[in-house]
């Protein structure tokens, strides 16, 4: 079993005809993601890979294909229409990777979102997708994230941070140890699902039996995350909160790792989630032996 992408996912491209949509679009293929169409406006007709056929807009390509789920690799001035068009197409499933999205562009997608009321979820911007590893027709990778690292199993990982869930998702790899499903949330101040979304999630599916849960500095999504896992989870979780040593006002990596007024920092991140149950790893290196530890005890 897994969350949110699986066997019955059925995936349009928004962007497919653009550099990174097509590089990534026929990774997914090769994984064995079903794509069943792609949008780019003015290129509707042709064929990508002379297989997945390209409309003008998301409502011809879902009346057409049957999609249910959205990845979007729109540049930045164009994407939040662009999730937006996904919305309007009655979507389950948004999730856009494009880095750089206006702030005031993603209010206006957030509140959309919110009078949506669960209709539809959306994962990033500004994120590496979502996958559930498995073979061909089982498995569903939708995102940059390079699959070889990814094995079939029973661990979540939830992460602000691209390349650490790859180095998550390799450790536990490397370990013997499998991911039921991964989702990278992505690091901008507004987006779709944050990590109480994820753990919800990861808390109501039987097949998964742990978490990673990597956070960073700014904000209070893993403050969140700490009170719903002391108030609702019985599974464990491990965490590593990354910038412990950034100074104060200055932003780390992504848009939203910014501690302000002296919120935000790592020290109040890993006392809730420590106070909330959750073991916290030291180090980056240290995040699958302190979940397995967890579990083994």
């Amino acid at each position: 079993m897994s969350v949110l992408v699986g066997k019955d996912t059925r995936l349009l491209i928004q962007g497919i005809t653009g550099s990174a949509g097509a590089f990534h679009a026929k990774q997914m293929i090769d994984y064995g993601t079903r794509v069943v169409a792609g949008v780019t406006p003015g290129r509707g007709g042709e064929k990508f890979e002379s297989t997945v056929p390209v409309f003008d807009t998301v409502e011809q390509a879902v009346k057409a294909s049957g999609a249910n789920t959205s990845c979007i690799f729109v540049p930045p001035p164009g994407a939040a229409d662009a999730i937006l068009e996904a919305f309007d197409a009655g979507l389950e499933l948004v999730i856009c990777i494009t880095e750089g999205i206006p702030v005031t562009d993603m209010l206006k997608v957030r509140r959309v979102l919110e009078g949506l009321r669960g209709k539809t979820r959306l994962i990033g911007p500004n994120c590496p997708g979502i996958i559930t590893p498995g073979p061909a027709g089982v498995g569903c990778k939708i995102g940059i994230m390079p699959a070889h690292i990814h094995k079939t199993g029973h661990i979540g990982v939830v992460s602000r941070s691209g390349t650490l869930t790859y180095e998550a998702v390799g450790q536990l790899t490397a370990r013997g140890v499998g991911q039921s499903t991964c989702i990278g949330i992505g690091g901008d101040p507004v987006g779709g699902m944050d990590f109480v979304d994820a753990l919800e999630l990861f808390q109501a599916d039987p097949d998964t039996h742990g978490v990673i849960l990597i956070g960073e500095i700014g904000g209070g999504a893993e403050e969140r995350a700490a009170k719903y896992i002391k108030d609702h989870m019985n599974k464990p979780v491990a965490a590593f909160i990354a910038g412990a040593t950034a100074p104060e006002g200055k932003r780390m990596g992504h848009a939203g790792a910014i501690i302000a007024g002296g919120k935000g920092t790592a020290a109040e991140k890993t006392a809730a989630l420590e106070a909330a149950r959750a073991r916290v790893a030291p180090t980056p290196s240290d995040m699958a032996d302190t979940l397995i530890g967890m579990m083994r005890s």
